[in-house]
């Protein structure tokens, strides 16, 4: 399938541009309850886990020295970096019985660290916190595994991608949102090209073999015009991999956000004129749009996977590693092994504590049914593919899928009649201006959602 073929279709957007899940997990993260057990999630993700199937790790960082407006990451402002080191204390402590419960000698061939400011911490810290995972996990040692860590360039050096390269990060990932200086100075993040670029080029220099560029459009004082120049520059920099967010404007959510004044963000008409300019340029430059917020360079290991098939989605978002189960640690991460998620407490304080008295700090979780299982498996592929063959899903999960799904059929059909998909006995098939919408038509599928579509906790589709 050629996912460069996308329809833009402004009253179909419109029409279905509402609120809606990112499907980084199926349930997602609204059904985890509290109540559910520690132990019994534990427990239950040993049992269902494929124990000699590859792992992927993540670690949050959660400081910054300033505060990006915009940010809606769990994140502790501070000047202090005497704080970075209890906080990595007591995620050694956590890895330690996450190692004992989920490792079993199995390879770790995803890893990331995200914040936060992954780049708040030392150079001494960043290699004692990578000793401490490969004492208590198996590493790769031949570069063959995707180690990635986000990096806001005001807070990395040229030595410090050094240092990163050499305890074994071959991906990164920069957050640069927009080179407009009155939109850096609304947001509270002023941020040159100029270090932006040196970090890539020292990154390109030293065999990192993805390089991937944040941009976020719907900021304060953003223009069309504007944030083509932005787009034209980034284009010059040729990163690998770009994702370009939406900004959710959510003030009662997200106090930083307070800082920014409504009258000064885009219209609604003016982000949807961003946008499609956005698309289309980065298709001219030779990107294939992956999906939702991703694009990716044709030789680019995501662009390779979709196309063979074997693209996957998680909390780290588009990955190649789709067999992985994902161990997560440090404050309000969350963990997906076997058929459980659990996420971590969210207060520093809450999560040292937890750690210190029970060995971990999961707060909240969902141990998955059979259900569950097999809508997250449909969801996957269509928002990771944009197609579905029903006889495979039916021959993996011995059912019926028509029958299966009849309660989607009546919202499917109106899909077809829009334009969104091709709908037959074999197959769906998103459409070129379907795409675009992807969350939307997973919705049909989402036992979780009311079909009033009440979906406020989300953010906007487009």
């Amino acid at each position: 399938m050629d996912n460069n073929l996308i329809k833009w279709d402004l009253d179909l957007i419109k029409r279905y541009d509402l609120s809606g899940p990112r499907y980084t997990s199926y349930p997602t993260a609204v059904q985890f309850d509290p109540e559910l057990s520690a132990a019994d999630l534990v427990k239950t993700g040993q049992t269902s886990a494929d124990l000699s199937a590859p792992l992927s790790l993540y670690v949050h960082i959660p400081f910054c020295e300033h505060v990006c407006y915009y940010c809606a990451c769990n994140k502790v402002i501070t000047r202090s970096r005497k704080k970075a080191q209890p906080y990595l204390d007591t995620v050694y402590k956590e890895m330690a019985k996450l190692s004992e419960w989920y490792s079993n000698d199995r390879p770790v061939t995803q890893l990331h660290w995200g914040g936060g400011t992954p780049t708040f911490i030392s150079h001494e810290q960043m290699i004692e916190l990578m000793g401490e995972m490969r004492k208590n996990f198996n590493l790769l040692d031949d570069d063959s595994g995707d180690y990635s860590i986000e990096i806001d360039p005001r807070e990395a050096s040229l030595e410090t991608i050094k240092v990163l390269r050499e305890i074994g990060f071959n991906r990164i990932s920069l957050g640069l949102q927009d080179i407009d200086p009155k939109v850096q100075e609304a947001v509270n993040r002023v941020q040159s090209v100029e270090e932006t670029a040196a970090i890539l080029e020292e990154a390109r220099r030293l065999g990192f073999r993805s390089l991937n560029l944040d941009l976020i459009y719907g900021l304060p004082h953003q223009t069309l015009e504007g944030f083509n120049a932005t787009l034209d520059r980034v284009i010059e920099m040729n990163p690998d991999r770009l994702s370009v967010f939406n900004y959710a404007h959510l003030p009662d959510r997200f106090r930083p956000q307070r800082h920014i004044q409504e009258e000064d963000l885009p219209s609604p008409e003016t982000k949807l004129a961003i946008l499609e300019s956005t698309i289309n340029k980065l298709l001219q430059a030779g990107y294939v749009y992956i999906g939702m917020d991703h694009f990716a360079k044709p030789d680019d290991e995501l662009a390779v996977a979709q196309r063979t098939g074997n693209l996957h989605r998680n909390f780290q978002g588009y990955t190649t590693q789709s067999e992985c189960d994902l161990v997560a640690m440090g404050v309000s991460s969350i963990s997906q092994i076997g058929s459980v998620y659990y996420q971590n407490e969210h207060e520093i304080s809450a999560y040292t504590n937890a750690v210190e008295s029970n060995d971990h700090a999961i707060k909240r979780g969902v141990s998955l049914t059979q259900d569950d299982i097999i809508r997250r498996h449909v969801i996957t592929q269509l928002i990771c593919h944009f197609e579905l063959e029903k006889a495979a899903v039916e021959k993996r999960f011995d059912i019926n899928f028509d029958e299966y799904f009849a309660e989607a059929q009546q919202e499917l059909e109106a899909f077809t009649e829009d334009g969104l998909i091709s709908l037959d006995s074999e197959r769906i098939v998103v459409s070129p201006s379907g795409r675009l919408l992807i969350r939307r038509i997973c919705m049909a599928f989402d036992a979780y959602i009311p079909k009033d579509q009440n979906t406020q906790r989300f953010s906007r589709i487009i």
